[in-house]
């Protein structure tokens, strides 16, 4: 119960209309917790994991045809098409509700009705915003304890506030043919049915923290972003913190969680976030920002002592496991990992290579980001943290150097609505096919891209001392395909150039799409590269780029008229600049 009667009046009308059997306000205290696990454990929705290796870890393991997001069946519903823009499917608004209105008719009979209010980012923050999920999946509610604040004090601010973002979900039938997430922007609405994956069904996530944030931020005046928040110290102890985008496959969460090489004796790394940022100009002219997320949902195959040790190392107790495979002696396994042997895979059937990896592709940890060795109390800060540089990257085999800076923060975004990747054949079956991602945003973005890059434009003018912009590349290969700069800990030393420049004494050099270190300027010491790579590596080639820049034109002029003009203009004027180089 509420003393909020508008969000008592919601519960009651979606009672009414999805008939359950009874109501459970969540608290989001761990007796609640362990009785829901408990729960699940007799119903089979959840196995127990090795108490002796894993203790308190659990394996849930999904529908196989409920493995992923669902962008095709994903929409935004504004009362303009327009608005939505080309980068998301659109539905009417009206037309979506009777649509949902039908699906979560009687849908929860025999079922519990759980409420969910929750905080996405630190509870006392005047960046934080709240949401109340209503969900028939215990399933949600304990990745949600983990990956909000969830409970008693985020009601309390909901109630304090009188606003939150209303989410509706049922996982229905899992039939893929009655299947949605729908977006009301307007209305601050999301309504799901049909899955209880991940993204899909945990609403805090992408659903509000990524699409209905970025429409929230755009009419409050701040930033909703799919990116990492990382603070770097020096061995004198002075710490910036880096905002970073990459879209999948670009080793995002291991960035986050980097551990400094050999070289490096004294910095630090300190993981604020691996996923989503919340940007806002704070009283001093910078951009502060929060993760509004409390917990990890990480893809689990690949991640090893070689990739991600951090990640790794938080994930021997207190974790919940999504369509991992499973050892002969319970333990969770995947692709990557360097010991252990799958007995059964992620279906739960022995594992035989002809049926494919043991674990999914997509298989995810869920963890309280507390876990991590690198975590920091930074991230539990009410004023968020000052943001030094916004970093861009993709994967591309040629062409994009290492590491470069924007010459303005409208080039910056410039930079950031370019930002591309080059398929992988695990991923596509199609190799080096360049897909536009502008801020690795594409499936995110709750409203149309012009729009968006136009909002990123005004914020520039609300700081007067905006981070550094920049664009980042570990992928760069020579002639035989093979990757020049060694990546994971080694991103440091990018890393530490970009602070450099940051405070002004990291030299550079001027080229048309960009500032790019001097010879010498990023410190390579230690590293074993051959002759010339590190020239390769920062090489602009102005011919090779004229395509590029002319891929980008018309990329970004499939969104007519609305694209703004001091973008286009900011286009122009670096195409200008390639013939004469």
């Amino acid at each position: 119960m509420t003393s909020l009667p508008e969000l008592q009046h919601w519960v009651d009308r979606v009672s009414d209309l999805t008939q359950p059997d009874r109501i459970h306000w969540c608290t989001g205290e761990e007796e609640e917790f362990d009785a829901l696990v408990a729960e699940m454990l007799d119903s089979g929705l959840f196995l127990p994991l090795n108490s002796e290796t894993h203790p308190g870890c659990y394996l849930h393991r999904s529908d196989p045809g409920d493995v992923a997001r669902v962008e095709h069946l994903t929409f935004v519903c504004t009362s303009e098409q327009a608005d939505a823009g080309p980068n998301n499917n659109w539905m009417d608004p009206n037309e979506a509700k009777e649509q949902m209105r039908e699906l979560f008719s009687s849908c929860m009979k025999g079922r519990t009705l759980y409420v969910i209010p929750y905080c996405m980012g630190p509870i006392d923050s005047p960046l934080s915003r709240c949401g109340v999920e209503i969900t028939d999946s215990p399933y949600v509610v304990v990745n949600m304890r983990l990956m909000t604040r969830m409970g008693a004090p985020a009601l309390r601010r909901i109630e304090r506030e009188g606003t939150f973002v209303r989410g509706l979900h049922s996982i229905g039938e899992l039939d893929p043919e009655r299947r949605f997430i729908m977006h009301f922007p307007d209305e601050l609405m999301i309504q799901s049915f049909g899955s209880g994956y991940g993204g899909n069904a945990l609403l805090g996530k992408k659903c509000h923290a990524l699409r209905i944030a970025s429409y929230q931020a755009r009419t409050e005046g701040w930033l909703a972003e799919h990116m990492l928040i990382l603070g770097l110290e020096s061995p004198e102890g002075e710490t910036h913190y880096i905002a970073a985008a990459f879209p999948s496959a670009c080793g995002k969460t291991n960035l986050a969680m980097l551990i400094p090489p050999e070289q490096y004796q004294g910095w630090k790394v300190w993981t604020v976030g691996d996923d989503i940022c919340w940007m806002r100009p704070g009283e001093d002219g910078r951009l502060w920002a929060i993760n509004p997320e409390a917990g990890f949902f990480g893809v689990a195959p690949g991640t090893s002592e070689t990739t991600n040790p951090n990640a790794l190392a938080m994930l021997d107790h207190n974790a919940i496991f999504t369509n991992v495979a499973e050892t002969a002696d319970h333990q969770p396994w995947w692709e990557g990992l360097p010991d252990g042997e799958p007995a059964l895979d992620w279906q739960g059937r022995p594992f035989d290579e002809a049926n494919g990896p043991a674990a999914h592709p997509n298989s995810r940890f869920t963890v309280s980001m507390r876990q991590c060795p690198s975590y920091t109390d930074a991230a539990e800060d009410p004023r968020g943290v000052p943001i030094s540089a916004i970093v861009f990257g993709g994967r591309r085999a040629s062409l994009v150097p290492l590491v470069m800076e924007s010459d303005s923060w409208a080039h910056g975004v410039l930079m950031g609505a370019a930002m591309a990747s080059e398929t992988t054949a695990a991923a596509t079956h199609a190799v080096g096919v360049v897909r536009r991602d502008p801020m690795a945003m594409k499936p995110f973005c709750g409203y149309n891209f012009a729009d968006y890059f136009g909002h990123w434009l005004d914020m520039g003018e609300e700081v007067t001392r905006p981070p550094g912009i920049y664009n980042v590349n570990w992928f760069r290969k020579d002639e035989d395909g093979k990757f020049l700069w060694p990546g994971f800990g080694e991103n440091l030393r990018v890393l530490e150039w970009i602070i450099g420049r940051c405070k002004g004494h990291a030299d550079a050099l001027e080229t048309p799409v960009g500032k790019v270190p001097t010879a010498g300027a990023i410190d390579t010491s230690g590293l074993e590269l051959d002759a010339g790579v590190m020239d390769t590596l920062l090489e602009i080639e102005p011919a090779a780029w004229v395509p590029e820049m002319a891929e980008v034109r018309e990329y970004l002029e499939s969104y007519g008229d609305r694209l703004p003009e001091a973008l286009a203009s900011e286009m122009e004027r670096v195409a200008s600049q390639l013939p004469a180089a």
